[in-house]
């Protein structure tokens, strides 16, 4: 299967962004205070996340991303403009001085994560407005739109969103969080996984009652496609036309920490390249076989996805 031509595709990202933080050390001892290892930190790094790291990933295989959302006038937020900008990423980042920059904290020591420490508030409704405006706008000159969905606050108007990307004829891909799907009705596709579809149709027993319940979710609800991700086994994609299975290529699980972030945005870039969906769905699932091989929230180069 030959790679498409990504450089003229254009994606619009909107959604949660967050600010993913790491503390390397090592731990040698047990603290006096209490049963708990002591982390001598080495090093510090950090990394765009939530849909800062969809478009991220999507900067890796070479299309142009947009991205937009609501961040604190805090240091968090600068410092996650920064690394947007060192991407190449087009970020139309909206402060809200009432909101902290979600931050993720994740402390390892030898490589393994042993805690993290997350720091999060609501944006409010004001700022919201104001991103619904410019969403109208950047409207016209994208071919896909991703709503990038972690349960921050930043997509209180996704239903208004959805609409107005359907009236403008532009496909729209949700990676959904919690179990009121409702919001994302009329969507393209939507790339759950296991436990994030379990919440919403409940568990399944065989294949054939999970297509079954996928059915009426997708018929109920008016969406094109559902993309369930399933870790070890692979991906399914759920359409129309029937479902397409493909077996999971990982050679080795290191961090699956971000892997659904690579995949809608694998997804909506071979999309926009002119891929049908089940040939993009092929790409996003090699593209995710290499990020869970990788420590952290990581993307995947074209280069990489070729090999």
């Amino acid at each position: 299967m030959k790679l498409p031509d990504t450089q003229q595709a254009r994606i619009l990202v909107v959604g949660d962004v967050m600010l993913d933080r790491y503390w390397f050390g090592d731990v040698t001892r047990i603290s006096p205070e209490a049963p708990v290892p002591v982390v001598k930190v080495q090093r510090s790094e950090e990394r765009p996340g939530g849909a800062a790291n969809v478009a991220r990933n999507i900067a890796a295989l070479g299309a142009h991303v947009a991205l937009l959302s609501v961040v604190g006038a805090d240091e968090a937020g600068r410092s996650l403009a920064k690394l947007l900008a060192d991407s190449s990423i087009d970020a139309s980042l909206l402060e809200d001085a009432q909101l902290n920059t979600t931050v993720k904290l994740r402390v390892l020591g030898r490589q393994q994560q042993l805690l993290r420490i997350d720091f999060e508030n609501s944006p409010t409704h004001e700022v919201l407005d104001a991103k619904l405006a410019e969403f109208r706008q950047r409207l016209h000159v994208c071919d896909v739109v991703i709503l990038s969905d972690y349960g921050k606050g930043g997509l209180a108007h996704i239903a208004e969103m959805i609409r107005l990307a359907r009236e403008h004829g532009k496909p729209v891909l949700v990676d959904p969080k919690g179990d009121d799907y409702a919001r994302y009705a009329g969507a393209n596709i939507i790339t759950p996984n296991r436990a994030e579809l379990r919440e919403v149709v409940g568990r399944w027993t065989r294949e054939d009652d999970l297509a079954a319940r996928v059915a009426n979710l997708r018929h109920s609800l008016g969406l094109g496609a559902l993309l369930l991700t399933r870790s070890e086994e692979g991906m399914s994609l759920f359409a129309e036309e029937g479902v397409v299975h493909e077996p999971a290529l990982a050679r080795e699980v290191f961090d699956v920490s971000g892997a659904g972030d690579t995949v809608i945005a694998t997804l909506a870039v071979m999309l926009a390249s002119g891929l049908s969906m089940a040939d993009a769905m092929r790409w996003a699932n090699r593209a995710a076989g290499v990020v869970v091989g990788k420590l952290g929230t990581a993307t995947c180069s074209l280069a990489e996805l070729s090999a």
